[in-house]
C-alpha cells in the first residue's frame, strides 16, 4: 500500500507571519514611510503645493532625479523585476533546487509589495503622462498578485510543494480522521468534532463561489476558535485539546479545499491570463520611461 501524501502542515500563526513575505513587506513599508517622511524630510516636501516645491529644503534631495529620488526608484525597479527569479524557479528544471516554492512566493510577494513603496516616493508624487500609465499599472499588478496569493495557497501541496490530487486528498482526510479517532477519548467529544466540521465544510450541493470560499476561510477562523473554547470549557486536557484542535483545522481545510478545488483552479487559471500580461506591459513602460529619461539628458547619479 502506498503511503498517503502528507499536506503542507498549517503553521501557526506567529510562525505564519514569521515566515509571510506580506507580513516582512509591511514592516518594511511603515519604516522606509517613516525614515522618508521623518529622516528626509518628506512629510513637508510632499504636502507642499507642486508650483512651489521646487524651492522646498528637501527638494533636490527627494525630487525623482535628486540623490533619494533615483535611489528610490533603482531599488524599486529591481525589486519589481526580482519576481522574474520566482517564475525562473518553477519552470527550469535547473532551479528545483534552489529552496521551496514556498519560500520564493513569500520573496515575490515582498518585492511585489516593498518596490512598488519605493517607486511611490521616487515619482514624489506627481503622476502625469508615462508616469501615470507605469503607476497606476504597477498598483494593478501589485493588488492583483494579494488576489494570486490568496488563490495560489488554497491550492492543497504536499510538503514538497507539489499539488495534491483528489485521490490524495481523499487519503489524507481519511488518515487525519483516524488520528483524530485515537486522540479523542470519548464518543461524545468525536460527535462534537464531526458536529464541527459539518458547520464549516460545504456540503456537496452547495454553490462554489469566490465570493462563498471567502466568507467560509473567515468564518472557519472564527468558528475554530470557539469550537477550541469548548473544548477547553469542558475541562479537555490542553495538550489533547490542542492535538484536536491542529488536527482537525487541517482535517477540515482539506475537506474545503477539495470542495472548492476544481474553481480554484479555474479562477487561478483566469488570474494567470489577467496578471502577466500586465506585469509585461508594466516592464515595457517603465523601460520607455528610463529611456526617456536618458533621452532627455537625465544622468543617472549625477546631481546639480
Amino acid at each position: 500500500m502506498s503511503a498517503v501524501p502528507a499536506s503542507r502542515p498549517a503553521p501557526s500563526r506567529l510562525a505564519g507571519l514569521v515566515t509571510s513575505g506580506v507580513a516582512w513587506g509591511c514592516v518594511a513599508t511603515v519604516l522606509i514611510t517613516a525614515w522618508v517622511l521623518l529622516g528626509l524630510g518628506g512629510r513637508g516636501y510632499y504636502g507642499t503645493d507642486l508650483a512651489v516645491r521646487a524651492y522646498a529644503p528637501a527638494h533636490r534631495l527627494l525630487r525623482p532625479s535628486g540623490p533619494a529620488g533615483q535611489s528610490f526608484g533603482l531599488v524599486g525597479t529591481v525589486l519589481m523585476v526580482m519576481p522574474f527569479a520566482y517564475m525562473a524557479r518553477k519552470r527550469l528544471s535547473g532551479m528545483k533546487g534552489a529552496g521551496t516554492l514556498k519560500h520564493w512566493l513569500e520573496l515575490h510577494l515582498f518585492c511585489g509589495i516593498v518596490g512598488p513603496v519605493l517607486v511611490t516616493f521616487h515619482t514624489a508624487f506627481k503622476f502625469n503622462g508615462i508616469i501615470a500609465a507605469a503607476y497606476w499599472s504597477m498598483v494593478t499588478v501589485m493588488l492583483s498578485g494579494f488576489v494570486g496569493r490568496y488563490l495560489f495557497v488554497r491550492i492543497p501541496r504536499s510538503i514538497r510543494g507539489n499539488e495534491l490530487t483528489r485521490a490524495e486528498l481523499d487519503a489524507r482526510a481519511h488518515a487525519l480522521h483516524d488520528q483524530l479517532a485515537l486522540t479523542v477519548d470519548s464518543d461524545r467529544l468525536m460527535q462534537e468534532v464531526e458536529a464541527f466540521e459539518a458547520t464549516v465544510v460545504p456540503a456537496d450541493t452547495s454553490r462554489r463561489s469566490l465570493a462563498g470560499q471567502l466568507t467560509g476561510d473567515i468564518l472557519f477562523g472564527r468558528r475554530l476558535h470557539a469550537f477550541v473554547g469548548r473544548l477547553e470549557a469542558e475541562g479537555v486536557p490542553p495538550t489533547v485539546r490542542d492535538d484536536i484542535a491542529r488536527v482537525t483545522r487541517e482535517r477540515v481545510s482539506l475537506l474545503r479545499a477539495r470542495f472548492h478545488l476544481e474553481r480554484t483552479k479555474e479562477l487561478f487559471q483566469l488570474w494567470h491570463v489577467f496578471h502577466l500580461p500586465l506585469v509585461y506591459l508594466l516592464l515595457v513602460i517603465a523601460a520607455v520611461h528610463i529611456a526617456l529619461a536618458l533621452y532627455m539628458g537625465y544622468v543617472p547619479f549625477r546631481w546639480s
